[in-house]
């Protein structure tokens, strides 16, 4: 496994047993990441499966708040910055039933890099719409079953007064 998956593994699981334990509970694990994008894997079990056998409404909601977030997370922590996430708003669109394990991706790494450029340079709050997109590969091959526009709401702060990287959601 590459080495930089293996990192953003061990952050979301430090991230999730320790501060968010719901995202622990729906056994992430992320697949591939760059300085572009991101893509995870929830599977589809007892945990996470609604009474129509398909993925809960929530469990993808946690899944594209990971996408979005861990890729802020782990860009921000590759840059040195202390950063405090949120996310300001969030749409899901849904296309079809996830009937089997969810992949979300968000490829905007270069949009959150220049989030945290601004945000550094000028000691503001900024906000962007950042997409991620669920499939189930293994059922319906690369055809979304959900979208999400999730608002990013980043700054950066003195590391001084922070965490290495705070995230609130």
């Amino acid at each position: 496994m590459d080495r930089r998956v293996t990192q953003a593994n061990i952050m979301l699981k430090h991230f999730s047993k320790h501060q968010v334990q719901l995202i622990d509970y729906c056994t992430p694990e992320v697949l591939e990441i760059d300085d572009e994008h991101l893509s995870l894997k929830l599977p589809l079990n007892q945990k996470t499966q609604n009474h129509l056998g398909s993925m809960y409404f929530g469990a993808l909601a946690i899944g594209a708040d990971i996408a979005a977030g861990l890729m802020a997370m782990e860009l921000a922590s590759n840059s040195g910055l202390d950063v405090s996430l949120a996310f300001k708003s969030v749409q899901g669109d849904f296309h079809r039933r996830p009937e089997d394990d969810v992949v979300f991706r968000c490829n905007q790494g270069k949009d959150i890099r220049e989030m945290l450029e601004m945000s550094n340079q000028t000691g503001e709050r900024i906000n962007k719409p950042i997409t991620v997109t669920a499939t189930c590969p293994t059922k319906d091959g690369t055809q979304p079953v959900a979208t999400f526009t999730l608002t990013l709401s980043l700054k950066i702060v003195p590391s001084s007064i922070s965490s290495p990287v705070e995230i609130i959601s």
